[in-house]
C-alpha cells in the first residue's frame, strides 16, 4: 500500500503560476522579434541593469575575465571538462554510420551530421552555474558543430569570470553576456548584431525553459525543462542524516524544486523528516531550501520495492537516486528517468558538476520519453539511398506503382512508372490510366 506522509503542492497551483509565465514570456518574444536589438537592450536594462556598448565579449574581455579566475578553480574546471569530454567522445564513437545492400542493387545508409549553429544558455542567476558550459558547450564542440554561441547573464555589474572561463575552455565561438528570455530569443530569432542559431540548449528559470518551449519549431532545443526534480529511492541500508543531505542539496535549486523520498522503511521515512528539519537550522541556503521542501517536498512510503519501481517510474523524475542494498535492480527494471545515481557513494551533485554525464535532463514528466542533453543531441541522423542497377529500379518501381495506387497517389506513381518503362523496358500505362 503506498503512503504519503508528506505531499506537495496541487498539480492546480502549478498550473496557474505556468500560465501566467506564459504570458509574459510571448509578449517579451513578440518585442524581440519586432524591435530586434533596441529590444534585447530594453529587456537587459529592465531586469539586469546590464547595457554595455556590445553583448558580445571580445578577446581582451575574455582574456581579463580569466585573469580574475584564481589558479585553482582553473585547474578545477579543466578537470571537470575533461570527464565530460572524455564521456561525450565516447557517446561520439558510439554513433556509426550505416550503409548496407537492403535488398540486391539499392544501397541504404545513414550520416550523423552536426548542426551548423548551436545557442547555448547558462544560467547566472541565484547560482552562477559554470558547470553549464561544460554539459553544452563542450558537448556539441565534441559533436562538431561548427559556432556555438554561449550566453550568460551578468553577475554582479559585469560577466562572471568563471563562467566566461569556461565557457572559453570549453570552446565558445562567441560569448555573449546577456540573460533570460532575452538571451534565448536573441539566439534564436537573431538581432541586428546576433545571427541566428539552429538550435538551443542549457537549463534556465522559468521564463527561459517557456522560451524555449515557444521557440521550439522555429529553433530546435534540447529538452523542455523545469524546475530541477530529485527523487531519492531508499531502504534500511541507509540512515536519515544521508536522505535529507540529497534532499535538500537539490531542494536549494529553487524554490519550486521538488524533492520526494521513496522508501519502504517507515522509520527511515521519519528519520529522514527529523534530519531535515535539523538541516534547515544550518544548511547557508535553507531560506530557498525550506520554501521548495516545505512546498514541493514528498516522503512516500511502498511495502515492496516492486511497488517503489511502480510509483518512481509513474513520477518520471529528473534525478532519481538509489541507495537501496540492491541498486541494480533498479538499474535494470526502471524506465522512466532522466539519471540515476546508484549507491551512496553517489549523488546528484557529482552528476551535476564533474563526475561526466551531462546534467541538463527531463522533468516534468518528460523522461518517459526523452533522456536528457548528449553528444547525439547535436547530430542529426540524416539517410540516403542509391539504386545501382536497372535491374532493382524496375523492380523497386514496380512495388511502388502498386503501392502509390493502392493510396491514390498518381504522380507518385508515375515518378516510379518512368524508371519502369526506362530501366525495365516495359510498357506501363500512365499512372491512374488502366491498361488495353
Amino acid at each position: 500500500m503506498i503512503r504519503h506522509l508528506k505531499n506537495a503542492t496541487s498539480q492546480e497551483v502549478r498550473a496557474e503560476a505556468d500560465r501566467k509565465v506564459r504570458e509574459v514570456v510571448e509578449t517579451t518574444l513578440a518585442s524581440i522579434e519586432a524591435n530586434g536589438d533596441a529590444a534585447v537592450r530594453e529587456l537587459s536594462e529592465r531586469f539586469d541593469n546590464w547595457s554595455p556598448t556590445s553583448f558580445r565579449l571580445s578577446d581582451d574581455d575574455i582574456q581579463d575575465a580569466m585573469a580574475e579566475v584564481s589558479a585553482q578553480a582553473l585547474e578545477d574546471i579543466r578537470f571537470a571538462q575533461a570527464q565530460v569530454r572524455n564521456f561525450a567522445e565516447a557517446q561520439l564513437a558510439s554513433m556509426q554510420p550505416v550503409e548496407v545492400e537492403n535488398s540486391p542493387g539499392v544501397i541504404l545508409g545513414h550520416k550523423h551530421l552536426p548542426l551548423n549553429a548551436v545557442g547555448c544558455y547558462v544560467p547566472g542567476g541565484a547560482y552562477p552555474m559554470v558547470a553549464s558550459a561544460h554539459m553544452s558547450v563542450l558537448t556539441a564542440k565534441v559533436a562538431g558543430v561548427k559556432r556555438v554561441v554561449a550566453a550568460a547573464p551578468p553577475h554582479k555589474g559585469k560577466p562572471h569570470p568563471a563562467i566566461v572561463a569556461a565557457m572559453h575552455l570549453a570552446g565558445a565561438d562567441e560569448i555573449l553576456v546577456l540573460g533570460g528570455v532575452q538571451a534565448v530569443g536573441a539566439m534564436a530569432i537573431g538581432t541586428e548584431t546576433i545571427d541566428p542559431v539552429d538550435m538551443l540548449v542549457g537549463p534556465g528559470n522559468a521564463f527561459v525553459a517557456e522560451a524555449k518551449r515557444q521557440l521550439f519549431g522555429r529553433v530546435g532545443i534540447d529538452l523542455f525543462a523545469g524546475p530541477t526534480e530529485t527523487l531519492v529511492i531508499a531502504d534500511d541500508s541507509v540512515d536519515g542524516l544521508l536522505c535529507a543531505t540529497d534532499l535538500l542539496g537539490q531542494a536549494e535549486h529553487g524554490p519550486t524544486s521538488p524533492a520526494a523520498l521513496l522508501t519502504n522503511s517507515e522509520t527511515l521515512a521519519r528519520d529522514t523528516e527529523a534530519a531535515i528539519a535539523t538541516l534547515l537550522e544550518k544548511l547557508p541556503t535553507a531560506d530557498i531550501a525550506r520554501q521548495a521542501w516545505d512546498s514541493y517536498g514528498e516522503i512516500i512510503v511502498c511495502d515492496s520495492h516492486e511497488e517503489m519501481l511502480e510509483v518512481a517510474n509513474d513520477m518520471a523524475y529528473e534525478h532519481v537516486q538509489v541507495m537501496t542494498e540492491n541498486a541494480d535492480w533498479y538499474l535494470d527494471n526502471m524506465t522512466n528517468y532522466g539519471a540515476l545515481f546508484l549507491g551512496p557513494r553517489t549523488n546528484v551533485a557529482y552528476g551535476d558538476k564533474v563526475i561526466g554525464t551531462n546534467h541538463t535532463l527531463p522533468t516534468k514528466k518528460a523522461a518517459r520519453y526523452t533522456g536528457g542533453l548528449w553528444v547525439g543531441k547535436f547530430l542529426k541522423t540524416c539517410t540516403y539511398q542509391r539504386v545501382v542497377s536497372d535491374e532493382a529500379s524496375a523492380r523497386i518501381g514496380s512495388y511502388c506503382s502498386r503501392l502509390c495506387a493502392l493510396e491514390g497517389f498518381a504522380g507518385h506513381g508515375e515518378q516510379a512508372n518512368e524508371r519502369v518503362r526506362r530501366y525495365g523496358h516495359q510498357e506501363v500505362p500512365y499512372a491512374g490510366q488502366v491498361a488495353p
